[in-house]
């Protein structure tokens, strides 16, 4: 399981945006980055700068992903047919803890990855513990029977502030099916998110 570095705060905070669209952001209350230099005037960022804060923010969505995995679905994504930033979005999408996130069975990305690492999702009846492992077309992913009954899951279900999108389809409160690999513009991010700049990036 990969380690997150940094608050994930203050992520929102240094792109000055609320990546996860999350009510207690405290970029809701301040827009200026962290730390003492926040609040001083940002210089023009260039091309290189675009591309890496493009691909710092999508990279941070997903949980902070280690770089090594990150540059791995993008080079995957380039070897496969169509468009290399659609096919990222994709392959992000396709993995365990992401799909678990948009079933609503956690609060946060980061709280979906915990539930599977501690063996509480079953990927069509068998259990996994892999965050990082891509779910097909037409897999069941399914809630254990303890997880079931966790404050943390509970609470994740009755949040208002995002829906279940359409590629996941519910079946009852503890099943959902993966329909189909999504576009990008079928995700549903709080935030604009610009995948073809993380391919300028790495294609540099």
């Amino acid at each position: 399981m990969s380690k997150r570095s940094s608050a994930k705060f203050k992520l929102d905070r240094r792109m000055g945006e609320n990546i996860w669209g999350r009510p207690k952001s405290p970029v809701n209350k301040r827009e200026y980055g962290p730390g003492q230099h926040g609040q001083r005037r940002k210089g023009k960022l260039s091309d290189y700068g675009i591309q890496l804060r493009a691909k710092q923010k999508l990279k941070g969505y997903y949980g902070d992903v280690t770089e090594k995995q990150f540059k791995k679905a993008y080079v995957e994504a380039s070897r496969m047919k169509g468009d290399t930033s659609q096919n990222l979005i994709g392959l992000l999408e396709r993995r365990l803890d992401a799909i678990v996130y948009r079933a609503k069975f956690a609060p946060t990305i980061f709280a979906a990855r915990q539930l599977v690492s501690h063996g509480h999702i079953r990927v069509n009846g068998v259990k996994c513990n892999i965050a990082s492992r891509l779910v097909k077309p037409g897999d069941e992913v399914t809630l254990g029977s303890k997880a079931q009954e966790m404050a943390l899951v509970l609470e994740a279900q009755s949040l208002s502030e995002r829906d279940i999108p359409d590629y996941v389809a519910p079946d009852g409160a503890a099943k959902v099916t993966f329909i189909r690999v999504p576009t990008l513009d079928e995700v549903p991010y709080p935030v604009k998110m610009e995948p073809n700049l993380v391919v300028e990036f790495y294609s540099r």
